[in-house]
C-alpha cells in the first residue's frame, strides 16, 4: 500500500470516532477509549491498527486493515495480525478475560463484481468445524459518493475518488466540503492529500485527477508544490498514462516519486514529533530505512521513540528487519 496505506493510516489516527462511526454496527453505544499501544517487548508486530473500545459497557477492539485489493494474502494477513493482538492483550492483563476483537478490511480496489461482506482465513483440517477467523470487508470504492457522505465525516470524503459513481462536479462539491470540515489548516492539507492519493489509483477509470488537482489548488493554493507527494506521485502517474512503453524510466520515476512522498509524510510525523524539520541526513535516512525496512516499520518508530531516542535511531547503522 506504501504512500496510501500510511496517509490513510495518519488520518485514521487523528479522528478515531469518526472511523468507529462507520464500522460499528448501530445500535451499540460505542465510547472510543483510544489505540492499542502494546508495551509487550517480545511481540515485534506493531498494533497501531487496533482500537480500544467499550460497546454497551463492555470492552471491545476494532481491527481495521487498509487494502488495495482483497487479495489471496489479505486473509492470512489478517489472521497473523489477529494472533499477534490477542497475544499482546493477553500479556498486557494476565488473569483477565481478553475482549473480543472484530476486523475489519477496508478494500481501495478490485473487481467491478461485489464483493462479499465477509472473508475468512480457516485453518482446520477439512472436514472439520471451522476454525480460524471471520472479518468483515468494507468495499469503500464499490460505494456511491452519498454513501461516503452518509457516515458523516471529513475522513470518509477523502475515498470519494474511489467511488463507483465519481464525477467532477461531485468531487468539486468534496473539495468544498472536506475546506469548510477540516479542523486546522495542517489536517486539511493531509486531507487533501489523501484525496488525490486515492485519486490515483482509480478502479472504476474515471480519469478525473487533473481536474481535481486543479480544484485543490483552487482551494489551497500552493498545496501541490508545499507537498512533494502530490506533486511528484501524479506527475509520474500521468507519465506512466502517456508513455507506457517506456518502462524502465518510468521505473526510475516512480522510484523519485515515492521516496519524495515517503520523505513528505515520514518527515511531517518526525517534526510533530521532535518539533523540526529532519536535516539532510535525518531525511536520507528516514528514506533509506523506508525502503530497507518498509514505511510502516519507519512510522513505527517516529510513534514509539522520544526525541534524542529517535535521532539517535536515525543516526545508527541500518538492520534489515
Amino acid at each position: 500500500m506504501g504512500d496510501a496505506d500510511i496517509t490513510l493510516r495518519h488520518l485514521a489516527r487523528r479522528r478515531p470516532d469518526d472511523l468507529v462511526r462507520a464500522l460499528v454496527p448501530e445500535g451499540h453505544p460505542i465510547e472510543v477509549l483510544g489505540w492499542v499501544d502494546s508495551q509487550v517487548t517480545n511481540i515485534e508486530r506493531r498494533l497501531d491498527k487496533a482500537l480500544r473500545l467499550r460497546a454497551s459497557g463492555e470492552p471491545r477492539v476494532l481491527h481495521v486493515e487498509f487494502c488495495f485489493a482483497l487479495r489471496d494474502d489479505v486473509p492470512d494477513r489478517i489472521f497473523e495480525y489477529v494472533g499477534f493482538l490477542f497475544a499482546a492483550l493477553r500479556l498486557e492483563a494476565p488473569g483477565e478475560p481478553v475482549p473480543p476483537i472484530e476486523s475489519v478490511a477496508v478494500v481501495l480496489s478490485g473487481r467491478r463484481r461485489r464483493l462479499p461482506a465477509t472473508g475468512k482465513r480457516r485453518i482446520a483440517w477439512p472436514g472439520r468445524p471451522f476454525s480460524g477467523a471471520h472479518f468483515r470487508v468494507d468495499a469503500v470504492y464499490q460505494r456511491t459518493v452519498s454513501e461516503l457522505r452518509a457516515r458523516g465525516s471529513v475522513l470518509w470524503l477523502v475515498f470519494a475518488p474511489l467511488a463507483r459513481n465519481a464525477t467532477a462536479a461531485a468531487l468539486r462539491e468534496i473539495v468544498a466540503e472536506i475546506h469548510a470540515g477540516a479542523a486546522t489548516a495542517e489536517e486539511r492539507a493531509e486531507l487533501y492529500t489523501a484525496l488525490l492519493v486515492m485519486a490515483t489509483i482509480d478502479p472504476w477509470g474515471h480519469n478525473l485527477m487533473k481536474e481535481l488537482m486543479v480544484m485543490v489548488e483552487d482551494k489551497e493554493e500552493g498545496l501541490l508544490r508545499r507537498t512533494p507527494i502530490i506533486g511528484e506521485m501524479i506527475i509520474e502517474a500521468e507519465r506512466r498514462g502517456e508513455q507506457r512503453g517506456e518502462e524502465r524510466g518510468e521505473r526510475r520515476g516512480e522510484e523519485r516519486g515515492e521516496q519524495r512522498a515517503i520523505a513528505e509524510l515520514l518527515g511531517r510525523l518526525f517534526a510533530r514529533r521532535i518539533g523540526r524539520r529532519p536535516t539532510v541526513d535525518e531525511e536520507r535516512s528516514i528514506v533509506e530505512r523506508a525502503r530497507v525496512m518498509g514505511p510502516g516499520e519507519v512510522e513505527d518508530a517516529l510513534l514509539d521513540l522520544e526525541g534524542e531516542a529517535l535521532v539517535r535511531w536515525l543516526a545508527e547503522p541500518i538492520r534489515p528487519s
